[in-house]
């Protein structure tokens, strides 16, 4: 059995409260939602029965809220769990949500990883891998994506010249343009390749 320690009004939603428990916040909730179930600080309570509340009264408007959360851009699952729980909800109602844009066909990693890396020029593929993780999207449409995209020593020359544009081309400043081209993410390969094409008299 656990505490509600506090109930205090939400500065941006005066309709809405923070529930904390044992000391933490735990989740958001409707004033009147709070005052229906009589919750109060010191008031001891099983932490399943506060999301048997929320999923209750608030699953419809954690759906409405993601989905306003994606009407602007794609987004991949765990972003739209990151952002409904920065909203206050829990677990339960997070899952309820995204399970109802997912049946809805409005989640789809590996259409958000297609377009990302289309979107994404001057990039390598270990860049564009290590953001979409970082992005949170699904292992298997990253690996999916991954294995269609092929690196353009095309698109890494025009990285290089971009970067050599002000700088004289000596062999010290070359060596530079190789290192940053590894670090947008570009094969070795592919870098090298760029190097050669920018520089084909020179041998590296």
């Amino acid at each position: 059995m656990s505490e509600i320690t506090s109930i205090e009004p939400q500065i941006k939603d005066k309709e809405r409260c923070n529930i904390y428990v044992d000391g933490r916040f735990y989740c958001g909730i409707k004033l009147e939602v709070a005052v229906k179930y009589h919750l109060r600080a010191g008031m001891q309570i099983e932490k399943s029965k506060l999301d048997e509340i929320q999923l209750e009264t608030e699953k419809s408007q954690a759906v409405d809220k993601a989905m306003t959360f994606i009407s602007a851009s794609m987004k991949t699952a765990k972003q739209i769990r990151d952002h409904l729980a920065k909203k206050g909800y829990t677990e339960a109602v997070i899952e309820y949500a995204v399970g109802k844009l997912e049946y809805y066909n409005l989640i789809d990693d590996y259409a958000y990883c297609r377009a990302f890396v289309n979107s994404s020029a001057g990039k390598g593929k270990k860049m564009l891998e290590a953001e979409l993780v970082k992005r949170g999207a699904d292992f298997a449409a990253i690996e999916q994506v991954m294995e269609e995209v092929e690196e353009d020593a095309g698109a890494a020359l025009a990285v290089l010249e971009k970067y050599m544009r002000s700088k004289q081309t000596t062999k010290e400043n070359l060596y530079k343009g190789f290192r940053y081209l590894l670090s947008k993410g570009y094969s070795y390969d592919t870098a090298k390749a760029a190097l050669s094409a920018f520089d084909c008299n020179e041998d590296y």
